[in-house]
């Protein structure tokens, strides 16, 4: 597509050759002769100046940069748009796969692809537009809403809800019991999990993740989450909206995540911790009780400066070891 065109799919403003020629979106270092990429920050101008793209976008426009340039106000998120433009995966409807297995009690929404090896259990409502890939077992009493994705070998077992737009990769498991365990008789007694999971709106699980059922009540993933692979969530954790889990977090039972929280990679929530909404935490920390609003990082977590402040200071223990053993001696000595 002409670059003019691009634009206006966009809605941005032109600097430079709207003719040229655009047949793809890459990064700065990936992208090739017509391609177009973006620039979110200055950092990379550099690397852009010796990049072969066609054209850039940009949130304002460079002098320095020769190239012709589209001003957006969010480029990255341009950038996702023309992925999605050049590259999205279209998932066409394909009907009902005699290779799956459906209840006559299951009610199929108009629209909804399953495909084969599919097991749908009693009494599951699956809303119209949605695509069940191979393998997937859905338990009874599950309801699935309109256009979700669920990729091969998911699980989700028995009284699951989950919302509409919802996107769920390979090997996810949602719904498998809590971790619950009460010591009498010299053993482990397993406390009966007879909860469910409830996913909202346009969240998006990644593979291999697993989310527990409530013992009683629900675990609740709330709209617009995203959750990466391999992440743990356990039972009758309460998840906000719009919050960011990264890969190999762990969120103990009974935690409360607030809205637009960013948890990095490796996190460990303990039990009954709660998070206010909009704190981020840096990957690998460790996190008990009340967590107010904040950025924070380490074990157990501090504030993200006095994080750095003792991170600093950590690494030069053994310099001030060996400056306080020489002043130990020197005050021996003169004695």
């Amino acid at each position: 597509m002409k670059l003019r065109e691009l634009a206006e799919l966009l809605d941005g403003e032109i600097r430079g050759d709207g003719e040229i020629e655009i047949t793809g979106a890459a990064g700065i270092l990936e992208a090739r002769e017509e391609d177009i990429t973006f620039l979110s920050g200055r950092k990379l101008v550099k690397e852009l100046k010796k990049s072969p793209a066609a054209a850039v976008l940009v949130k304002d426009f460079l002098d320095e940069i020769q190239k012709p340039q589209v001003k957006t106000r969010n480029p990255h998120f341009a950038f996702a748009k023309l992925l999605g433009h050049f590259y999205g995966k279209s998932i066409q409807y394909k009907g009902v796969s005699k290779k799956a297995f459906i209840s006559e009690e299951a009610e199929i929404g108009g629209n909804a692809t399953i495909y084969d090896l599919v097991y749908i259990s009693d009494k599951v409502k699956i809303g119209s537009g949605a695509v069940i890939f191979p393998g997937v077992f859905i338990g009874e009493e599950c309801c699935i809403g309109e256009d979700c994705t669920i990729y091969p070998n998911v699980t989700i077992m028995e009284k699951t809800v989950i919302g509409n737009r919802v996107i769920i990769h390979p090997n996810a498991v949602i719904g498998s019991d809590g971790f619950g365990y009460v010591f009498e008789e010299g053993r482990h007694n397993k406390i009966p999990q007879v909860g469910n999971v409830r996913i909202e709106d346009d969240v998006e699980i990644g593979a291999g993740v697993a989310i527990d059922r409530a013992t009683t009540g629900s675990t609740v993933i709330g709209k617009g989450t995203k959750i990466d692979n391999l992440v743990q969530i356990g039972h009758n954790v309460q998840v906000g909206s719009n919050v960011i889990l990264v890969a190999q977090v762990g969120i103990a039972g009974s935690s409360r995540i607030g809205d637009g929280v960013i948890l990095g990679g490796q996190v460990g929530i303990a039990d009954h911790v709660v998070i206010e909404a909009g704190t981020m935490i840096a990957a690998k920390s460790g996190v008990f009780g009340e967590v107010k609003s904040g950025v924070y990082a380490g074990i157990p977590i501090l504030p993200h400066r006095d994080w750095l402040k003792a991170t600093a200071l950590f690494a030069k223990l053994p310099e001030l070891k060996k400056r306080i053993e020489e002043l130990e001696k020197r005050m021996r000595e003169e004695k």
